[in-house]
């Protein structure tokens, strides 16, 4: 059993679940499986011995093993764990190199405190990014305008939103839809203009909370008590962006990056002779 520490934050006592379905050493194959086969979220377990943490049992585990058989026969022992006062990035790098889902996490006498997931490294990453974002966008707006600003967290209705971004990608587009299906998906950051809420940030997560029928969002919003005049406000007039529905969606072939990678391909492999 390998304990990787850490002492600096955000740590993974932060993030990781406290409630945690564990499975005794002497139940058996039969049970456990029926816990999995009726369960929506594990496909697997801790073996514990009172809070002590045994091995893992896996739904892998049980495939060749008899019904009979006591689960102590069968689990995994040879196991990675992490300790509640590890750095969170810590146990991301645990999870993504040995493509494990959850590591239990135990404390210094080698009981079960918790357990921390793929999912929990994800939203410990999200909540670390979205407020670096609303800060350095409230600093630009206050020196801009020269006002004071305040931020708070709301939950916004999509229909009440005006997008400041023209077009999104298909493939990105798939990618959010993939994170809110999974409950993934990152806070918006919305600036709340005089009753106006521009999207500044989160326009393909938008749209495919739009696509999933998803009538509303967490969001991050930066609140200016009287409307002024923003530059992505005369953008969004511009390009006369008044709702989400006005949001086109392009292939990524018509990406600007893919089309600067094929350009320089172009560019690099025709030895100076146009091939137009």
């Amino acid at each position: 059993m390998e304990v990787v520490s850490g002492r600096t934050k955000p740590k993974v006592k932060d993030y990781m679940t406290r409630d945690v379905a564990t499975v005794s050493p002497d139940e058996t194959v039969g049970e456990v499986a029926t816990r999995i086969a009726e369960s929506e979220e594990h496909s697997g377990f801790p073996v514990t011995d009172r809070r002590r943490v045994e091995g893992f049992i896996s739904a892998r585990d049980l495939l060749l093993a008899e019904d009979d058989d006591p689960i102590f026969k069968v689990m995994a022992t040879d196991l990675l764990v992490a300790h509640p006062d590890m750095k969170v990035n810590d146990a991301a790098r645990v999870i993504l190199r040995s493509g494990i889902q959850k590591l239990p996490v135990v404390d210094d006498a080698g009981n079960l405190v918790g357990i921390i997931s793929n999912a929990d490294v994800i939203r410990s990453q999200i909540e670390r990014a979205t407020p670096e974002k609303v800060g350095k966008l409230m600093r630009t707006l206050e020196q801009i305008h020269e006002i004071d600003l305040t931020e708070e967290r709301r939950t916004v209705p999509l229909s009440e939103l005006t997008p400041t971004q023209g077009r999104v990608y298909a493939d990105e587009l798939e990618g959010r839809r993939y994170e809110l299906e999974r409950g993934l998906a990152e806070p918006l950051v919305v600036i709340d203009n005089g009753g106006t809420l521009l999207l500044a940030d989160g326009h393909h997560r938008v749209l495919a909370a739009d696509q999933l029928s998803i009538d509303e969002m967490d969001a991050y919003v930066i609140v200016i008590d009287h409307e002024i005049e923003l530059g992505m406000a005369r953008t969004a007039e511009k390009e006369n962006l008044e709702r989400i529905d006005d949001i086109e969606v392009v292939d990524y072939a018509r990406h600007p990056l893919v089309q600067t990678t094929k350009r320089l391909q172009s560019d690099g492999g025709d030895d100076g002779e146009g091939d137009e």
